[in-house]
């Protein structure tokens, strides 16, 4: 049986993936602020939720393991606008 692999090339496929990578991204921020046993509100999971900017989520993804509270991740520290 031959499986059709033309899905998997289109658009759509590559839009799922997109959205995977962006709410991979999300969780792995959040899970690096817990980890460091800080405090995160419903407000900074909702931000952080709500973020469609895989660059963006990546930025604060990596300030996650510098900031003394939680909500400081939004703050541009590194000349990155949010």
């Amino acid at each position: 049986m031959t499986i059709p692999t033309s899905f998997f090339r289109s658009e759509t496929a590559e839009r799922v993936r997109d959205e995977g990578r962006v709410e991979n991204q999300a969780n792995a921020t959040v899970r690096a602020l817990e980890n460091r046993h800080l405090s995160v509100s419903d407000e900074v999971r909702e931000r952080i939720a709500e973020c469609t900017d895989l660059t963006l989520l990546g930025v604060w993804f990596d300030r996650a393991f510098d900031v003394e509270r939680a909500e400081d991740i939004f703050v541009p520290t590194d000349g990155v606008a949010e």
